[in-house]
């Protein structure tokens, strides 16, 4: 998205009591006190939009894209935050990573908080590592001829599709580190040399990593609600074969 002028945000599901939007890499969801210096959050634009408040229920990190759920209600905010806690909420991501991953398989590795240095410098620095539980299946895969790192004269890449059970903080990006493969575009638990490879040879300078499919119960039905979104057409770039997983 183009931080000086925004283009309007895409909505992908509306009814009376909810709206959802696909995200753009890169934009945050609300204001806080560590983006003193940013202009466009999610959370404001949508409201000036659609010409009526709207009220987080989740949150999506800022450099991953995809499905972004508000309630048009304080009180239905409320009790759409309490799915997500109760882990009752079916989450469903996408992302390209180095390597060629199994065919499927389950993270369960525990993760110790990350924590903020202003934002969270009065929460408990000691606390132990927090159950974090991943399961991931690969969707497909390319060899590419280039000599990205200087032991091998190729590299491997995979697109995968991934269903957190828990909500910890980079949960999906730090499973997928653990795993040594590593989702390309993470300056943070990424490899810089994969990450620089997407941009100088596909022109991709974003977190290969999307929030693609939302099940939840519906606050005012009690039905459950489906809200499911295309992987973005970049994450193809490097699969030119991966057509039937569009």
């Amino acid at each position: 998205m183009d931080v000086t002028e925004p283009s309007p945000l895409e909505i992908c599901y509306e009814d009376e009591a909810l709206i959802a939007i696909d995200k753009p890499a890169g934009l945050l969801v609300h204001r806080t006190a560590l983006a003193r210096g940013e202009r466009w959050f999610a959370m404001q634009l949508l409201r000036d939009q659609i010409g009526q408040h709207v009220f987080p229920v989740h949150r999506l990190d800022r450099p991953t894209s995809g499905i972004l759920l508000f309630a048009k209600s304080a009180e239905l905010a409320t009790l759409v935050s309490e799915k997500f806690a109760e882990r009752s909420v079916e989450k469903i991501y996408h992302a390209v990573v180095r390597g060629y991953v199994p065919e499927s398989g389950q993270v369960d590795y525990p993760l110790k908080e990350e924590l903020d240095k202003i934002a969270d410098k009065m929460a408990d620095q000691n606390k132990a590592p927090q159950p974090a539980v991943t399961d991931f299946k690969r969707l497909a895969t390319v060899e590419l001829p280039y000599a990205v790192s200087k032991k091998h004269a190729t590299t491997r890449y995979s697109l995968v599709r991934l269903k957190p059970y828990t909500g910890r903080k980079h949960q999906i990006r730090r499973h997928m580190a653990h795993l040594r493969h590593p989702i390309v575009g993470d300056t943070n638990h990424g490899d810089g040399r994969h990450n620089r490879f997407f941009r100088e040879h596909f022109g991709i300078q974003r977190l290969l990593l999307a929030a693609t499919s939302l099940r939840i119960q519906h606050p005012l039905t009690g039905q459950a609600l489906d809200i499911e979104i295309s992987v973005p057409d970049d994450f193809y770039r490097p699969f030119p074969d991966a057509v039937e997983h569009r």
